[in-house]
């Protein structure tokens, strides 16, 4: 669905009182909040960053714990030396703080792996292998693809509300044969329109036809609670990069059973309890799909960062980015020519994420006269959800040149903590200036179906310089 300027914001407004509370209660210090970034034509701005649907900033006690952690740092699990022992009760640790933060069963794995994705390739690859898998065309597309490759995929379109995805579900599930694997794979929250998805009773709806159900909760976990034995999920998967911990880490969680009989995810060291000419013999969860050096330094940040949001409380968070979502989406609201989607109409239950066009202006081109002209950063393209963005721009309008094939694009605003009101205003000045005197610089068409600055005359930090040099 569509939206044109001027449409009301979205509902949830916290009073006045409650929403200074929680702003005070979720000021949590981010790495980079007062980086100032170049623009062209000389000066530089405080950076607005509102791109935390990509990756969020490290938080400054993940960083700092981060530095605590380093000089400890080594390998895990076979070392004698005590920094192997220091370095593997935490990494082991680790576990134990994603999985509470998770509001996980005391018996649910934590598998670390690099990010979302590979979470869901991981179980698409431990699943029997004649699983049938139900989920929508709004998936991002790493809560489609892997199911195409090893299972029997039901996409169903995207609907039209919550009782359409409900009713729909029942449906599909209904038809599977009494006996056959099944598996329900949902998003927790939309990575482009950013509604949140009714999981409890797509849980309860998957378990009365016998099927499981996996989360995708890279975009909810950063912004609402998530409980996974309250829910009664059978899995979620999440990504450090989205969580504030920016290190290359993510989780797949849930029940053991089924991932502690599959092969490996990884063959290799530390997935094998031997190994003789003749054959390997396994070990158990989750070292059995934790194959090669694990990513350790990337586990203790994912765990360092679920203790501070922890600690600040998701429902605080919850409460101030609702604030701060309804002052975007209200801001959008009131630039002329300007276009915002949604998936579903009068859904008020949101994350901090709007995306949104501007009439007869490439949406490249606008995302990058916003950083080049007024140190915005936000994102542009279809993050990673083809099948939703075609069904929004509903056919060829909005469609443009990119990974080698027309594709459907937009403009993205996301929020989080370090999440600022004068980032939301300046967004909006600055929209409104394009609309109205169109950009200052000169723009071309640069790779991929990107928009550059022509000239870019803004100076790269040193260290960016330096590699430059060296890759010449």
């Amino acid at each position: 669905m569509v939206t044109g300027s001027g449409a009301a914001g979205s509902g949830g407004a916290v009073s006045g009182g409650v929403a200074l509370a929680a702003a005070r209660a979720v000021a949590a210090e981010v790495v980079g909040a007062d980086l100032h970034v170049p623009l062209v034509g000389g000066g530089s701005i405080r950076y607005a960053n509102l791109d935390y649907a990509a990756s969020a900033p490290a938080l400054a006690s993940v960083w700092a714990e981060v530095q605590a952690f380093l000089p400890w740092y080594s390998s895990v699990h076979r070392g004698a030396g005590f920094r192997s022992q220091v370095a593997t009760a935490a990494y082991e640790g680790a576990r134990d703080v994603v999985r509470d933060f998770l509001g996980g069963r005391p018996d649910d794995t934590v598998i670390f792996t690099r990010n979302t994705t590979d979470a869901i390739n991981l179980l698409a690859r431990c699943l029997p292998r004649r699983t049938t898998v139900v989920t929508t065309l709004v998936e991002h597309h790493a809560n489609l693809l892997p199911w195409r490759r090893y299972h029997t995929a039901i996409e169903l379109p995207v609907p039209a509300d919550p009782a359409e995805l409900l009713t729909r579900f029942d449906d599909t599930l209904s038809r599977i044969p009494a006996g056959q694997p099944s598996l329900l794979a949902v998003t927790g929250a939309s990575n482009v329109t950013g509604e949140v998805w009714p999981i409890a009773e797509l849980a309860a709806l998957a378990h009365r036809h016998g099927a499981r159900i996996l989360v995708d909760c890279a975009q909810l976990a950063p912004h609402r609670a998530v409980d996974i034995a309250g829910l009664d999920l059978d899995w979620v998967a999440v990504s450090g990069h989205k969580l504030y911990a920016p290190f290359g880490s993510g989780a797949l969680v849930g029940r053991p059973d089924g991932l502690d009989s599959a092969d490996p995810y990884l063959a290799g060291g530390g997935s094998v309890a031997w190994v003789s000419a003749q054959g390997a013999a396994w070990t158990g969860l989750p070292d059995r799909h934790e194959g090669g050096s694990p990513n350790v330094v990337g586990a203790f940040a994912l765990a360092a960062a679920c203790r501070e949001l922890g600690r600040i409380g998701m429902d605080q968070v919850a409460a101030e980015e609702t604030r701060l979502g309804d002052l975007l989406r209200a801001r959008l609201a009131g630039v002329p020519g300007l276009t915002t989607y949604t998936t579903w109409a009068g859904h008020p239950d949101r994350v901090g994420i709007a995306a949104f066009n501007l009439d007869d202006r490439d949406h490249a081109e606008v995302a990058t006269i916003l950083s080049a002209e007024h140190g915005i950063g936000v994102r542009s393209g279809s993050f990673c959800a083809h099948p939703l963005l075609a069904h929004l721009a509903g056919g060829a309008d909005g469609w443009r040149p990119g990974c080698g094939k027309e594709v459907p694009g937009a403009i993205r605003a996301s929020l989080g903590l370090g999440s600022r009101e004068e980032d939301i205003e300046r967004l909006a000045a600055a929209l409104l200036e394009i609309t109205q005197r169109g950009p200052r610089w000169t723009y071309r068409a640069g790779p991929g179906g990107t928009v550059v600055p022509d000239p870019d005359d803004r100076p790269a930090p040193l260290f960016v310089a330096r590699a430059l040099a060296g890759a010449r």
